[in-house]
């Protein structure tokens, strides 16, 4: 999943993007702490209705981030209310592209009725997990979100058969890290079904959230250093105290000297 280019010893970065996913509730229930998550991040991945998130939620969050100069991204997931999208499917490749381009297209009216538009595209769940290797579904997001109309960044994995397809298409891609995931030795992130898969101590997601900028790498739960040249770093919203612990993070990475802002 790296290169040579991606090894450790890249240089520092001076800026880093923070992403979250937002809107993750549905009807009376609420998952994610939007308000206080969208006072940290610079880009919000908001749930478009298939794994979480409805018309109303939307349009909230959607207003909220614009107001606090927030960049609005699609999160699409495959169509699994039930498991919070998070269950392997089988989908034809026509079918999710169709449903790629409906999420995207749900998401972009209430952006655009707040004063902004989706600015990029990022898989959840087991669709962003399933595009790292798969290169059909991965053919089959990127031909959704080229059916949405524009040349849409794509957020996901580095080395992804997912960024893959975005390039041939022309799409422009932005790596991402997971300070909060641990990660395998070759650069892919460890199934939420394996103990240890994700890192609930405070300090840890700091320190590897500003080694991340810092180093470009990060340990494998394994213990050998992983190269991770990131654009755009994932604060997960679906864990307990996860406002309190994303303002920790981007306290920790401005106190190291890293500039907090929306990738270009």
């Amino acid at each position: 999943m790296t290169g040579p280019a991606d090894g450790p010893g890249t240089a520092p970065r001076s800026t880093l993007d923070l992403n979250a996913d937002l809107g993750e509730g549905f009807g009376r229930w609420r998952l994610t702490d939007d308000d206080a998550l969208l006072s940290v991040v610079t880009s919000a991945n908001i749930a478009c209705g298939f794994h979480a998130g409805d018309p109303s939620t939307m349009r909230r969050v959607c207003e909220r981030a614009v107001e606090l100069g927030v960049r609005i991204g699609a999160q699409v997931s495959y169509r699994d209310l039930a498991g919070f999208g998070r269950r392997a499917m089988d989908v034809p490749p026509d079918e999710l592209a169709d449903e790629i381009t409906y999420q995207i297209g749900a998401l972009r009216v209430f952006a655009q009725a707040a004063g902004s538009d989706v600015a990029y595209v990022k898989p959840h769940g087991a669709l962003y997990n399933r595009t790292v290797a798969d290169a059909a579904q991965a053919a089959a997001v990127v031909a959704g979100i080229s059916g949405a109309g524009g040349p849409l960044p794509v957020l996901g994995l580095p080395g992804s058969r997912l960024h893959e397809a975005a390039e041939r298409a022309g799409l422009p891609v932005v790596r991402e890290a997971f300070a909060d995931r641990a990660y395998t030795a070759a650069g892919t992130l460890v199934s939420r079904r394996e103990p240890g898969s994700v890192i609930d101590d405070p300090d840890a997601v700091v320190t590897r959230s500003v080694r991340i900028a810092r180093a470009s790498a990060v340990l494998a739960l394994t213990g050998e250093e992983v190269a991770v040249d990131a654009r755009s770093l994932c604060l997960h919203g679906d864990t307990p105290g996860a406002a309190l612990l994303a303002r920790r993070v981007r306290d920790g990475l401005e106190a190291a000297g890293v500039r907090i802002e929306a990738f270009a």
